[in-house]
């Protein structure tokens, strides 16, 4: 039986076990969801160890460094190795497209860049995310809270996936060659017409348009409104086959309504 051990047990890699296991194989994990603790060091290097594959959804962190490369990274060794990393890798590029071949490590997110990099390095599959959305999760999910905000920044612009397509994209490049994959829908677009498709859905008035100061965002989600790019999935289609079930925002949020 195929083996993965998989850092960080938590919302997008949990639904990539679940794929992955209902293909015959078996999982051990760390994270809040996991089946081991992080620092129960003598079993995790056991799991890596009897593992053909493993896979890290650890962000940097606040230190900058990767934890799971700097406490395990020696006994990452004869594994095929998978990375979820992040489209912030890319920075600003005011709206224009990026692919894997873009410059990384000029944006808000150094830490995650260097991470990337270390991955890579190391000859990981490295899959680069935009927002990821999906049951849970989503649009919807801010609009029934009372947390959606549309802010008056019309040329902002970014992409976003949902999280079976991540899963499926992990299991398609299983067997693939190492290296960057972008996994993102198809239609790039401002938040603003999320949040009005998920209050559509809902029938439900959208919020008003508010500046970044009237909306009170935390300075991270402001930060994440100084940045604005569109990110290209072509590798990922060529090289892995690979094909987003939710091509759009529209048929994402309409499956997730719809269960």
């Amino acid at each position: 039986m195929p083996r993965m051990f998989i850092f960080g047990l938590g919302y997008t890699a949990r639904r990539i076990a679940e794929r992955v296991e209902a293909l015959g194989w078996e999982i051990v994990s760390t994270g809040r969801d996991g089946t081991l603790s992080f620092d129960d060091s003598g079993n995790v290097l056991t799991a890596i160890a009897d593992a053909s594959h493993v896979l890290s959804s650890v962000p940097p962190g606040g230190d900058g460094c990767d934890p799971v490369l700097e406490r395990y990274g020696h006994a990452l060794s004869g594994q095929s190795l998978s990375y979820l990393s992040s489209t912030g890798v890319y920075g600003d590029t005011r709206g224009a497209w990026v692919d894997e071949t873009a410059p990384t490590g000029s944006g808000r997110r150094t830490a995650r860049a260097e991470a990337d990099r270390d991955w890579l390095e190391r000859g990981a599959r490295v899959f680069r995310l935009p927002g990821i959305y999906g049951p849970g999760r989503s649009a919807l999910d801010r609009v029934r809270a009372g947390q959606a905000h549309r802010i008056d920044l019309p040329d902002q612009v970014f992409s976003r996936v949902h999280v079976d397509d991540i899963a499926s994209g992990v299991i398609a490049a299983l067997a693939a060659a190492p290296g960057a994959y972008n996994l993102a829908d198809d239609l790039p677009c401002s938040q603003n017409m999320v949040i009005e498709e998920a209050c559509r859905l809902l029938g439900v008035t959208p919020p008003p348009l508010q500046t970044l100061e009237e909306a009170g965002l935390s300075p991270m989600a402001r930060a994440f409104y100084a940045e604005s790019r569109r990110v290209a999935n072509g590798k990922a289609r060529r090289v892995l086959g690979w094909r987003p079930r939710y091509r759009t925002y529209r048929e994402g949020l309409r499956a997730i309504l719809a269960d």
